[in-house]
């Protein structure tokens, strides 16, 4: 089953799946029966000092490479990886995934809901034999 990327206040759709807010935090002054997403993880979302960093509140902003590399370094702590692999688990028993993330966020390709999603997938690929 694929991986879906959206933003939070995207409408849902039919076959979301299980869809997981991906921000380290909440959306400000959003009533909880007004969320979108059945999970929130925010141990998938930037840390607040990258977040900081992309939109430039302590200096220049940071680029898209600079962002893509601390990014996929903090997927690699203990607690990001988990989850990793739940998700892993949960993509390899067929069940679609949708990941939200920022409404700010409006170019999927510059987010780092589609890192996640390729570090997802990748958790979820069948190991390949090595050669002897």
């Amino acid at each position: 089953m694929p991986i879906k990327t959206r933003r939070w206040n995207d409408d849902p759709e039919e076959h979301d799946g299980l869809r997981i807010l991906v921000c380290r935090f909440r959306p400000r002054g959003l009533r909880k029966e007004f969320e979108t997403w059945d999970d929130w993880y925010p141990e998938l979302g930037p840390s607040a000092k990258l977040h900081a960093a992309v939109y430039g509140k302590q200096g220049a902003k940071i680029n898209w490479e600079i962002y893509r590399r601390h990014y996929l370094h903090e997927m690699k702590s203990p607690e990001s990886r988990a989850r990793i692999a739940e998700l892993a688990e949960k993509l390899q028993r067929g069940q679609t995934l949708t990941l939200l993330c920022s409404s700010a966020c409006t170019l999927e390709s510059r987010c780092h809901r589609s890192l996640l999603a390729a570090l997802i997938e990748a958790a979820a690929a069948p190991e390949k034999p090595h050669d002897a």
